[in-house]
């Protein structure tokens, strides 16, 4: 119950070869890569804005 061996992906590869064939292929990692690039992103962007709308005090209480 460890990962995968290499065994299991290359299996996986030859599948992925016959589905998309060896001239998409190139095209097909480059938009997985885009993709992957663009959520992680995404991610960090969320998280800056998180840090940065941080709500500031405000003194709502009445002054006698």
């Amino acid at each position: 119950m460890g990962g995968l061996g290499w065994m299991e992906i290359l299996v996986i590869l030859v599948i992925v070869m016959v589905i998309f064939g060896a001239g998409k292929l190139p095209k097909v990692m480059g938009d997985l890569g885009a993709g992957i690039r663009n959520f992680k992103s995404n991610l960090s962007d969320g998280a800056k804005a998180d840090t940065d709308s941080t709500p500031a005090k405000t003194d709502d209480a009445p002054k006698a």
